[in-house]
């Protein structure tokens, strides 16, 4: 029997990425878990594991990570996208440094995962790139100007690499989740939007668990490799927008 093969996720020290990572591993896959906190990485106590501390706004340190892992496990059948940051605020009066902060991320971060995984796949002829966006990346919202921007950016991208990709047998998928119970909120730094999100987020009957994320990344994963779930859109049931 074949064993699974490697799984590389980013941003999984936490929420979508820990649970993630927790529902890869359970199915047998070895991971390659990248995140800035290392001990939170660690933690996770998961079996055949590379834990390493990266930045993947770091091109060079995510490409070093990967080839290092995979030295370790083999090539890496699948990259899960889920590094990124979402700060909120007004475009007048927000500060620019936080719109910088999330095109890296969530846009340069995501490339950089694409591109050390990619030329390997392409040789093997199969692959399945991740990339976790979000409804934002689908519509508007108020406060949000700056980080639906990358999100729209990440399903663009998402959806033209697709096209680049299909007659090499290398799949795209694009996961778009609404509101998650995550840390994601926690690093916006106007309080009042941060309190109005909080009341939006309960009128709907709390958001999403983390867990059901990481199902629809298992889902579309699992598919046989001439079949690409090119995009989930989940989100709570409550959740109008």
């Amino acid at each position: 029997m074949t064993s699974a093969p490697l799984i590389v996720i980013t941003g999984a020290s936490s929420g979508i990425g820990a649970a993630t990572a927790r529902r890869m591993s359970a199915l047998g896959h070895p991971l390659l878990l990248l995140a800035r906190r290392l001990d939170r990485l660690e933690a996770l106590g998961l079996p055949r594991t590379l834990c390493r501390k990266v930045d993947v706004t770091d091109r060079q340190a995510v490409a070093a990570a990967v080839r290092e892992a995979e030295e370790a496990y083999g090539p890496a059948d699948a990259i899960v996208n889920n590094a990124g940051a979402m700060l909120l605020g007004r475009i007048a009066d927000q500060d620019p440094d936080e719109w910088e902060r999330m095109i890296d991320l969530n846009v340069k971060g995501v490339l950089y995962g694409i591109h050390a995984v990619l030329p390997g796949m392409v040789a093997r002829g199969r692959g399945t790139i991740v990339n976790i966006s979000s409804v934002a990346g689908r519509k508007t919202f108020p406060n949000h100007t700056a980080y639906v921007g990358t999100k729209f950016a990440v399903h663009a991208m998402s959806e033209n690499l697709r096209e680049e990709l299909a007659p090499t047998g290398v799949r795209v998928v694009v996961i778009a989740p609404g509101a998650v119970e995550t840390e994601l909120l926690s690093h916006t730094t106007d309080e009042r939007i941060k309190r109005d999100y909080r009341a939006w987020k309960e009128s709907a009957g709390g958001a999403l668990d983390p867990e059901a994320v990481a199902q629809a990344v298992a889902y579309a994963y699992g598919q046989p490799p001439q079949v690409t779930v090119r995009e989930i859109v989940l989100a709570a049931t409550g959740q109008e927008g």
